[in-house]
């Protein structure tokens, strides 16, 4: 079977503090699950829900991963 693809996403705010929680990425799939795909450092990378859909969960972890190659690079 397939897996599920992501059908919308959804951002925490930021949060200001200085040892505030840091931004976090909710994908809902095909299945109507709800999963927490990670969290990140937003004055490092950026996302916008959009980029999101159509991936797999493991497609939308790898995104992370390649915006944090690209920023390290940088």
């Amino acid at each position: 079977m397939a897996e599920a693809k992501i059908v919308s996403a959804r951002i925490t705010l930021v949060s200001r503090a200085p040892f505030g929680p840091l931004s976090e990425v909710f994908a809902t799939l095909e299945d109507g699950r709800e999963v927490r795909l990670f969290d990140y450092y937003p004055d490092e990378i950026s996302f916008s829900s959009s980029e999101f859909v159509g991936l797999t969960e493991e497609q939308g972890r790898y995104l992370k991963y390649q915006k944090d190659v690209a920023f390290l690079r940088s």
